[in-house]
C-alpha cells in the first residue's frame, strides 16, 4: 500500500513526489508515452536556465531528481482507477495493480476527438467519452467504441456490464490486441442520426446502425480517470480547491489538468501544494 500514487511524471507530478518523499512518504510515480513538455524545443522563460533548456531535458532531469531521492518511478500505462473506500484506491495498469491511500492525477490535459463528420454535433446525444459514466443509459442496446488501443478495450469491457452488443471500431487503424468483442477496421466517414446517434457510415458506403458511440483514442487521460471516479469537472478541466484537492477525499489533481496558465512554473507550484496537503491529510487520518 502506497501513501500516494502519482499518475504523470511531468513537472506537476514530480514536484508532488519530491515533497511527499521528503516527508518520508511511500510514493509511486506512473507514466506512459511522450509528454507535452518533451515536445517543447526550447523553454527560455523558466527560472534558473539562462540559456534555456529543452523540454525533453527538463522532463528527464525531473525524473532523475525524483529517482535520486528514492522515489519509485515506473513506465506503465494506467488503464483504470477505482475507489474502494477511505484511504483505499486501486490503480490498474496493463500488467500490475497497485493500492494507495491517495491519488494525484497529473497527466496533463488531452481530449482526443476523431476527425469524423458528426462527432462534435452528437456529443451528449449518443457520443460519450466515458463508459463508466454513461454506460448505464445504453443497457441492452447496441454500442460501439472508437479506438484501437488497450484503452478502447478497457472501455468495451466496462460497457460489457450493461450490454453484450459491443463493437470496436478502429477507424481504419490496425488492431493487434486480443479481443472478445467484434472488431471492425473500416474507415469511418460520418456518424449521424436525427436527434440522437443512429448510425456509422463507412467508406465502402455501408452503414452500421447503433444507439451509442464511446470515444477511446490513444491512452486514457487525466480527465478520463477523473470522470470514472466521479470527480467534478469544469468542461475538460478538473475542479480543485486551493490545495489541489478534488471533491473526493484522497484524490488530487495538478498541472494543466486544472486549467488556467499552462506553464511549467504553475505545474511545479501546484504539485508542491498537492504534495504538502497530502502529508497533512494523511497525518489527520492517523489521529
Amino acid at each position: 500500500m502506497y501513501d500516494s500514487v502519482i499518475i504523470g511524471a511531468g513537472p506537476a507530478g514530480i514536484s508532488a513526489a519530491l515533497y511527499l518523499k521528503r516527508a518520508n512518504k511511500n510514493v509511486l510515480v506512473l507514466y506512459h508515452g511522450e509528454s507535452q513538455l518533451e515536445k517543447a524545443h526550447l523553454i527560455d522563460n523558466y527560472y534558473g536556465f539562462p540559456g534555456g533548456i529543452s523540454g525533453k531535458d527538463l522532463y528527464n532531469n525531473g525524473i532523475k531528481q525524483a529517482q535520486n531521492l528514492g522515489v519509485e518511478v515506473k513506465e506503465e500505462e494506467v488503464i483504470n482507477l477505482s475507489f474502494n473506500g477511505p484511504l483505499d484506491f486501486s490503480i490498474k495498469t496493463l500488467n500490475n495493480e497497485y493500492k494507495s491511500k491517495t491519488i494525484i492525477i497529473a497527466t496533463g490535459n488531452k481530449k482526443l476527438r476523431p476527425n469524423i463528420k458528426g462527432i462534435v454535433d452528437f456529443e451528449g446525444k449518443g457520443i460519450s467519452y466515458c463508459a463508466i459514466c454513461d454506460g448505464f443509459f445504453y443497457r441492452k442496446k447496441k454500442v460501439a467504441v472508437i479506438g484501437n488501443s488497450n484503452y478502447a478495450l478497457s472501455e468495451a469491457e466496462d460497457l460489457h456490464n450493461v450490454t453484450s452488443d459491443i463493437t470496436i471500431l478502429t477507424n481504419g487503424e490496425s488492431f493487434d490486441l486480443k479481443s472478445e468483442f467484434p472488431v471492425d477496421t473500416r474507415k469511418i466517414v460520418e456518424v449521424g442520426g436525427e436527434e440522437k446517434i443512429q448510425y456509422v457510415l463507412f467508406d465502402d458506403g455501408s452503414k452500421m446502425e447503433l444507439n451509442g458511440i464511446f470515444i477511446a483514442l490513444g491512452t486514457a487521460g487525466g480527465a478520463d480517470f477523473a470522470k470514472k471516479l466521479g470527480v467534478m469537472m469544469n468542461k475538460d478541466s478538473i475542479e480543485v480547491n486551493e490545495n489541489m484537492k478534488t471533491n473526493i477525499n484522497g484524490i488530487y489533481a495538478c498541472g494543466n489538468l486544472t486549467g488556467g496558465l499552462l506553464q511549467v512554473n504553475k505545474a511545479v507550484y501546484e504539485g508542491a501544494l498537492a504534495g504538502l496537503d497530502i502529508v497533512k491529510y494523511l497525518k489527520e487520518q492517523e489521529v
